[in-house]
C-alpha cells in the first residue's frame, strides 16, 4: 500500500512524488505541468501536453511542494505558481467530483437520500456511499460501507446537494460501473485536499459502521 492508498499490482503506471520522493500509482497523485511563460500548471485529468510533474495528494505534501520550492527544483529552472495553490487545486476537485457525480445521477447510476440509499446498500447495487461531512454522525452511522465498495465524506451537505439537483444532500450511492472508477479517484484525492476524519490522504477513506 503506498501513501496514496492505492494498492500497488504493477498495472497502474507509477510516478514519484517531488517531495516525499515515494513512488505510487498516478491515481494518488495530482499531475502539473510547465507552461510556456514558466507558470505551473496543474493537470487534474492527466491530459496536458508536457513532461508531468507530480505531488502526492495531500495538502500538507502540496504546502510543503510551494514552500520549499519543491516545483522549480522538479522543473530545473525558476517557475511561477498560481497564488493560493492548495485551495484552488481542492475547489477544482470539489467541482470535478461534485459534476461527475451530477453525470452520474443522469445516467441513473446515482441516487440521494437516506430510504433510496440504504435501499440500493441493502440490494447490493450501491459501490460507493457519499455522505456529507457536515451531516449528523448518528444519521451517517446508520448506513454502511459497500462490501468491496468506497466510502466518502469530502463533500458538505450543500455540494452533495448541488449533485443531485437539490439544496442540500446527507447520503449519495453510486453504482458501479460508468463514472464512478473517475469518482473514485477524483474524491480520494479531494479527501487528501481537505483531510477529513482525521488526516485521511487520498484513498485513505475507507469507513466501516
Amino acid at each position: 500500500m503506498t501513501r496514496g492508498g492505492q494498492e500497488n499490482d504493477n498495472e497502474e503506471p507509477e510516478r514519484r512524488c517531488i517531495v516525499t520522493g515515494e513512488v505510487q500509482p498516478k491515481p494518488g497523485l495530482i499531475r502539473f505541468v510547465l507552461g510556456p511563460d514558466a507558470m505551473i500548471f496543474p493537470d487534474l485529468a492527466h491530459k496536458l501536453p508536457g513532461r508531468g510533474i507530480w505531488v502526492t495528494a495531500d495538502r500538507e505534501v502540496l504546502e510543503t511542494a510551494v514552500s520549499k520550492n519543491a516545483f522549480s527544483r522538479a522543473a530545473r529552472q525558476p517557475v511561477k505558481l498560481p497564488e493560493g495553490l492548495p485551495d484552488l487545486i481542492e475547489a477544482a476537485l470539489a467541482r470535478r467530483v461534485v459534476d461527475l457525480v451530477s453525470l452520474a445521477r443522469k445516467s441513473g447510476r446515482a441516487v440521494c437520500g437516506f430510504e433510496k440509499v440504504k435501499d440500493w446498500l441493502a440490494q447490493g447495487r450501491a459501490k460507493v456511499l457519499l455522505q456529507a461531512s457536515d451531516g449528523s454522525e448518528r444519521g451517517k452511522g446508520k448506513l454502511w460501507t459497500p462490501e468491496g465498495g468506497r466510502w466518502f465524506g469530502c463533500l458538505t451537505a450543500s455540494e452533495l446537494g448541488l449533485a443531485f439537483g437539490r439544496d442540500h444532500a446527507i447520503h449519495g450511492a453510486l453504482a458501479t460501473g460508468g463514472l464512478t472508477k473517475r469518482v473514485i479517484v477524483d474524491a480520494a484525492k479531494l479527501t487528501g485536499m481537505r483531510k477529513q476524519d482525521g488526516g485521511a490522504t487520498a484513498g485513505k477513506d475507507t469507513k466501516t459502521v
